[in-house]
């Protein structure tokens, strides 16, 4: 059993592997990091200099508004330059699945977001050095943090499968998390019962409610969601292109 379960999980890591190499060893991944920390820096240091508080909610506040532009930079290129080079179809004719360079492909994507939000962890230990944060919010925003990443790197995955242009696959991507991030800030213009289904399927929403240490299963449910369908639409149109 653990040894079928390790073959079939094999092609992923590798492909896994092989992303994160590829991406690491370009400057790509450096310039976005960068320019990420730069962002949620000043975030930081506007609310613990200039407000006066030791505190991350400023920050965790606009986090998925920033992951909107920065995780679709990630991931534009996952699909689109193999497909544009041909080497998706040298991939493909290898023993594996659809499913296996889906998933190396998204693992690697979530990968790289989650070192690309690691640094903001030092922001952590000075708040921790001159306040006394409250754990459930900080706790929250982390995890729910997480769960953004993964949401928005399956839909920035799904955007680079369906074009061989970087650049289409970056706004596509960035066109679908800022909807899903600001489709709640025109709520307050809407009927009733479009509020109820537009409020459920905002991801800041969600994100608010877990950064608040608040940790319902619905909201876990959405991310887990959102996330399984976008992959599995992935998954679907590269099944249809190999036909």
């Amino acid at each position: 059993m653990n040894g079928t379960t390790k073959k079939i999980q094999k092609p992923a890591t590798v492909i896994m592997k092989r992303e994160l190499s590829a991406y690491f060893a370009s400057p790509i991944a450096y310039i976005v990091t960068g320019l990420f920390l730069i962002i949620t820096g000043v975030l930081f240091f506007t609310t613990f200099y200039l407000q006066n508080r030791a505190s991350l909610r400023n920050m965790f506040s606009l986090l998925p508004l920033v992951l909107s532009f920065f995780i679709p930079a990630l991931t534009m290129r996952m699909y689109s330059e193999e497909k544009k080079s041909g080497s998706i179809e040298t991939l493909l004719t290898l023993p594996v699945t659809e499913f296996d360079v889906v998933c190396g492909k998204f693992l690697a994507s979530f990968i790289s977001s989650v070192v690309m939000i690691a640094p903001t962890l030092l922001y952590l230990v000075g708040i921790l050095l001159f306040g006394r944060p409250d754990a459930g919010p900080v706790i929250g925003g982390y995890l729910g943090t997480l769960f953004l990443c993964a949401a928005f790197s399956s839909i920035g995955i799904f955007a680079s499968s369906i074009t061989k242009n970087q650049i289409i696959a970056f706004f596509t991507a960035f066109i679908i998390c800022i909807v899903l991030t600001m489709i709640s800030e025109f709520l307050i213009f809407l009927p009733g019962p479009i509020v109820s289904f537009l409020a459920f399927i905002s991801a800041n929403q969600h994100f608010t409610s877990i950064s608040r240490g608040i940790i319902d299963t619905r909201d876990l449910l959405y991310f887990i969601s959102l996330t399984a369908f976008f992959f599995s639409l992935t998954v679907i149109c590269q099944q249809n292109e190999r036909k």
